[in-house]
């Protein structure tokens, strides 16, 4: 039994005396102790060894009064697991020396046993379920299957990912190939978590917003559908896409449990958008926490008044960024747990 089931009561749209709160990136590079990590552990060495990944994930639980807690991973375990050889650069960031560009090459991809390929994530699950002792939920994650496809077929980082989005409308029937490989890869590692006790589970589709709607249409959402159909009867599964707000009234219809916004959109338009039903979490500009903690104050409980206490989890637009001072992190998270509706 978990003992501040907060978050998990807010996403089957229970009443709650307030919203939960988390932080996307929340275990992370904001932190001096992780920071202390990063300098004798390269990144994914922090990610494939359990003792650290559990270590990085109850950081933030130590400092602050979160209502969850989650995974320290990275989305690119996934195609690693595929085979598609991933590294982190300095001062690149993702970086694949051979890109995915053709048939051929997905064709020569394989759908991994998950089991085997990403053991060290579920053995970091058991461990951080150890350290938090039932204290939050755990939440599990991955990125969504256009998301991945993005680094694969781009082999870094972009601003517009023009060659990924090249890739789809030129060689559609590989396009689609690599996304079902990745979705069906998706499915087991989540699955798999779930088995491994994670509460829920959240599909992060950061480059959705460079797609049309239409292209969102057949491109994203699609394979998202996919893995939010088959998770749902398991564990709730939170959608956010970053740049999505267009989709959400689609989205809304779907099994999801919530669907995260980001700070583009005004709280009064997402909900009317979803509807009241739905679970909505966001949508604090990162950014915004470089204001000061009285601001910070203000500004998070004027965001809660907006979406309204129910069906409702407070959080950040996007993960927080590097920079940002500790009191800041920390003031952003007790205006959540002090919130009145007197405020």
């Amino acid at each position: 039994m978990i003992k501040n089931d907060l978050y998990l009561r807010a996403l089957r749209g229970e009443t709650v005396e307030r919203p939960p709160v988390w932080m996307m990136r929340q275990a992370g590079r904001y932190l001096p102790e992780f920071i202390a990590l990063r300098e004798k552990y390269d990144f994914f060495t922090r990610c494939q060894t359990p003792e650290l990944a559990s270590e990085i994930t109850v950081q933030p639980l130590r400092r602050f009064p979160l209502d969850a807690a989650i995974l320290f991973s990275d989305i690119l375990v996934v195609p690693q697991a595929m085979g598609i050889d991933f590294k982190m650069k300095e001062s690149v960031g993702p970086w694949l020396d051979t890109p995915i560009r053709t048939v051929g090459q997905v064709e020569a991809i394989e759908v991994p046993d998950v089991n085997h390929a990403l053991g060290y994530v579920f053995e970091a699950i058991s461990m951080t379920l150890d350290k938090l002792d039932s204290s939050v939920p755990l939440i599990g994650f991955a990125g969504s299957p256009w998301t991945i496809l993005c680094y694969c077929v781009e082999g870094r980082g972009s601003k517009s990912f023009d060659i990924a989005k090249s890739f789809c409308f030129t060689q559609p029937e590989a396009a689609h190939l690599l996304l079902q490989k990745i979705t069906d890869t998706t499915i087991a590692y989540l699955k798999r978590k779930v088995e491994s006790g994670v509460s829920a589970v959240q599909i992060f589709d950061s480059w959705g917003g460079m797609l049309s709607p239409e292209d969102y249409q057949e491109f994203s959402w699609p394979y998202i559908e996919q893995i939010v159909n088959a998770l749902s009867p398991f564990a709730p599964a939170v959608v956010f896409g970053k740049g999505c707000w267009f989709a959400l009234e689609e989205m809304s219809k779907s099994k999801a449990a919530a669907l995260g916004v980001d700070w583009t959109i005004k709280p009064e338009l997402a909900r009317s958008l979803v509807g009241d039903q739905m679970v909505l979490q966001g949508n604090f500009d990162p950014a915004r926490l470089h204001s000061s903690p009285e601001v910070i104050r203000k500004m998070v409980h004027q965001m809660i008044n907006r979406f309204g206490k129910e069906r409702y989890i407070a959080n950040l637009g996007h993960g927080i960024l590097p920079n940002i001072p500790v009191e800041n992190a920390e003031a952003f998270i007790r205006a959540v747990v002090e919130w009145t509706p007197e405020n």
